[in-house]
């Protein structure tokens, strides 16, 4: 295998050349963790610095190698996180983390801060690596730079990855974290994935922004969640301007998911966490994944949804450090435990279905006159059952899976919502919602508050004349 690294360090460099590998590498890089050579003293300015840089048959390994002289000497956390983490998304969360162990922030290829989309060897798109592929990386690194044992936090799509390196590399992980994971993708969130390409394909990049945000936050409990307005907004201004480069990222890392059939579940000490409202990576799917793990402990973070780091940092650090320091996770604040049987059956759904006042409402088609007759049997936030009043309708239906937009009404006036059309048969048609736009998921909001209330009202006024 040829192997490039660079290798850059304040202390001191050194050089070693063959036929087949060129090595720029402080000569403290292989030595004991004990030594203060691998890892950088942790300061204020720590995350104001370039990250270090090693290069693996052409590919970029960005990372940093932080430490508290405290804990040193302990095992090292290494934190894998989602797509579009960067390392200033943990800079709130390394203080606590230092409890535990020094810690380490890797990007890999296209992940994270990590720009790089082509080999620059092979010319290779970083599409060609596979979730696997980017584990088996990570295995390589630590050997390069002769870590012999580790912690792994692996966080939202860095969950997957660091599921396949400990199925992978077992004898190198003494324990793990797993925040919002998932082992086989169901349709209605693959489908959710794939609208989100086909908005940025079409450039429509403001939608793009908003729905992102929407499938990863669930806006339906921000009540609950407190997600700050400028965190979200942040967050947009990130998705509605992504560069070209930003763009091929994403739609490597949507189809890296896309291609996902199965989530090896590991085999060493393994912490699965997730937030009690996450909408994205569904709590029961946590669950059910914790429960193959043999030697496993599981817990959501309350009033969470997928973004737990951000929305309840203390809450999460805690049960994070607590775990990784040997301490019991029963009964920490803001933190829900189960027993295994409770696990097996935590709800499904995460927002209870209503039945609306005036059932018969209308399907009209984007790009045409067309409008379909249907009865809506109950819906929530994120989608409905409905049926239709003409079978014949069915496959013009099917035709048009995400060009149809259910049009609602109340007090408040008229509206639409474009729906995702994932499953259709003789008995109903199920359909996500695509909410476009804070101001029309907050309508619907508003929508199924109204209607909660007026069927409960016309319960209670049926009650009494009983």
């Amino acid at each position: 295998m040829r192997v490039k690294i660079l290798h850059i360090k304040r202390i001191k460099q050194g050089w070693r050349k063959d036929m087949n590998s060129i090595i720029q590498m402080d000569t403290e890089s292989h030595q004991s963790l004990s030594s203060f050579g691998f890892f950088d003293i942790y300061h204020k300015n720590s995350f104001k610095q370039e990250p270090r840089t090693t290069w693996i048959d052409g590919w970029k390994i960005e990372y940093m190698a932080i430490a508290d002289p405290r804990t040193i000497h302990n095992t090292p956390i290494v934190i894998v996180g989602g797509a579009f983490q960067n390392f200033n998304s943990y800079k709130y969360c390394v203080e606590q983390f230092f409890e535990s162990g020094p810690v380490i922030l890797i990007d890999l290829p296209s992940m994270g801060a990590n720009q790089q989309i082509t080999n620059i060897d092979s010319g290779l798109s970083a599409g060609t690596l596979e979730l696997p592929d980017l584990s088996r990386m990570l295995g390589q690194w630590l050997d390069i730079v002769a870590i012999e044992k580790v912690a792994v936090v692996g966080i939202s799509l860095g969950s997957v990855i660091a599921s396949f390196f400990v199925d992978q590399r077992p004898e190198l992980v003494e324990k793990m974290i797993l925040m919002g994971v998932m082992q086989e993708t169901r349709k209605s969130w693959r489908m959710l994935l794939e609208e989100s390409l086909m908005l940025m394909k079409e450039q429509r990049m403001g939608e793009f922004g908003q729905a992102v945000i929407l499938y990863l936050v669930n806006h339906a409990k921000l009540d609950k969640t407190r997600m700050s307005p400028t965190a979200k907004r942040l967050f947009f201004k990130q998705m509605a301007e992504f560069s070209n480069t930003e763009q091929e990222r994403y739609e490597i890392n949507c189809n890296r998911l896309l291609r996902l059939s199965h989530v090896p579940v590991p085999q060493v000490n393994t912490l699965v966490a997730c937030g009690q409202y996450d909408s994205f990576t569904l709590p029961h799917e946590n669950a059910n994944f914790a429960l193959q793990c043999p030697d496993m402990q599981f817990a959501m973070i309350a009033n969470a949804d997928h973004v737990p780091q951000l929305q309840r940092r203390k809450e999460t650090m805690t049960l994070f450090t607590t775990y990784l320091k040997g301490g019991s996770i029963q009964g920490l604040d803001g933190i829900v435990n189960f027993t295994r049987e409770q696990m097996q059956h935590i709800e499904r759904r995460g927002e209870n279905r209503i039945q609306v006042l005036d059932p018969h409402r209308q399907l009209t088609h984007r790009h045409s006159n067309k409008v379909i007759q249907v009865d809506v049997v109950d819906l929530n936030y994120f989608g409905l059952l409905m049926r239709f009043d003409h079978q014949q309708d069915l496959a013009f239906v099917n035709q048009h899976t995400r060009d149809l937009a259910l049009n609602l009404s109340d007090d408040e006036g008229e509206f639409a919502i474009e729906c995702l059309i994932f499953e259709t048969s003789a008995s109903g048609v199920r359909a996500l919602f695509k909410h476009g736009s804070f101001e029309n998921a907050d309508r619907l909001l508003r929508f199924i508050a109204r209607q909660t209330q007026a069927v409960q009202l016309c319960i209670a006024q049926e009650g009494a004349v009983a």
